[in-house]
């Protein structure tokens, strides 16, 4: 019988390196394939999205005010975009699931009993976000703006593109945001962290909570409050909730994880 190859051990390793490179390449495909695909079959509806879209600001602007287009393709693009990102939000249980999926090879049986509850409260806490900035943090945000201008004499007319990007921006924002009880619960759940750590950091992210809100909220103090006090409330839900979690969760025996 042949000695073992000194090489054997590191090209395992590659083996194994590329097996999961693929892996996570088929999943980003089938990630992808389902945005596209929710895409097509909105893309019909792509002016009437984006009058839904911008409602909030058209119903805020002052007498006269108006949304403009300042690039020759605005006008084809801007709607183009606003549809994928409707897509991607209704693909998003796909992208999600395809995510722990690719995750749920390194966990344990009893763990990976959490992936479907993981992916619905995740998506559900990212579209609870969305509808919270939409509803509540537009309209204050665009009338506390359109107040703001009245003084000075100053017409309000945005560009499409611009509030594209706005709204983008901000909806990513609190979508992320409203996730924190979702990764609260994970840290815990999984050993990373301790519920007593977690409150002892407490005042730290506060404090964190108010700068990530002024760094990707616009400059006004509405809404980094509308932003940072969400924040922080969904903090303590998270560590609530991580509690109630836990204490309700059983661990599979030694046995059971030998088995696996």
């Amino acid at each position: 019988m042949s000695a073992p190859s000194p090489n054997e051990p590191a090209d395992a390793a590659q083996e194994t390196f590329i097996s999961h490179l693929v892996e996570l390449r088929q999943r980003i495909v089938r990630a992808a394939a389902a945005v596209i695909i929710v895409f097509l079959a909105l893309v019909y509806w792509a002016p009437d999205i984006f009058r839904l879209f911008s409602a909030p600001l058209i119903n805020a602007l002052p007498v006269g005010g108006k949304m403009i287009v300042t690039d020759v393709t605005g006008s084809f693009f801007v709607p183009m975009k606003v549809t994928m990102l409707v897509a991607f939000l209704i693909a998003l249980p796909m992208v999600l699931y395809q995510l722990w999926m690719f995750v749920a090879p390194g966990l344990y049986r009893h763990e990976r009993r959490l992936i479907m509850p993981l992916v619905v409260s995740s998506y559900v806490l990212f579209l609870v976000g969305v509808a919270f900035a939409y509803f509540l943090v537009f309209p204050t945000v665009f009338k506390f703006m359109a107040h703001y201008n009245a003084p000075l004499g100053a017409d309000m007319s945005t560009d499409i593109d611009k509030y594209l990007s706005f709204a983008m921006t901000t909806f990513l924002a609190f979508g992320i945001t409203f996730e924190v009880p979702v990764v609260v619960i994970v840290l815990v759940r999984f050993g990373l962290v301790s519920v007593a750590k977690l409150r002892e950091i407490r005042p730290y992210v506060v404090v964190g909570a108010f700068i990530i809100a002024a760094v990707v909220t616009p400059p006004d103090v509405v809404s980094q409050l509308l932003l940072a006090v969400p924040l922080c409330l969904l903090y303590e839900l998270g560590l609530w909730l991580s509690i109630f979690f836990v204490r309700h969760t059983t661990v599979p025996d030694a046995a059971e994880e030998g088995a696996e």
